[in-house]
Formats: C-alpha cells, sequence, structure tokens
C-alpha cells in the first residue's frame, strides 16, 4: 500500500518525535526516539523506516517535517 502523505511532528508532551502516516481514511501515528534538535536528514530516514515497518510505502517527497 502507497502512503498517501507522512508527517513528522514534535510531541512536547511526550518529549519525543510523532511520525504521522495518512493512506487514504486512515491514520496510523508512531512515536520515534530522536533527540528535539535531529537534521532533516535524520528524521525522514526515521519516517521512512516506520512506514516501510508498517507496511506502507512513500516517496520522500510525501515526507513533510513540521518542527
Amino acid at each position: 500500500m502507497r502512503a498517501d502523505r507522512v508527517e513528522v511532528s514534535w510531541d512536547g508532551g511526550k518529549s519525543d518525535w510523532v511520525i504521522r502516516i495518512q493512506s487514504g481514511d486512515e491514520v496510523i501515528r508512531r512515536h520515534c526516539k530522536a533527540p528535539k534538535e535531529a537534521d532533516e536528514k535524520t528524521l525522514r530516514a526515521k519516517a521512512e523506516e516506520t512506514v516501510r515497518d508498517e507496511g506502507y510505502e512513500a516517496n520522500e517527497a510525501a515526507v513533510s517535517i513540521k518542527r
């Protein structure tokens, strides 16, 4: 299955990053451990790994990072 959108954002309440995978109406949220000041390359790699682990495919352009 292909993910329509993948969004990475900081969750201040849990002090970690949240990866939000959207495919149609389905939305999956997964937390990942990375420092708050992690660079874009690291966050994109974590997002791509999480997308694969959930059984989805996503191109790099579908990943957005919100700081």
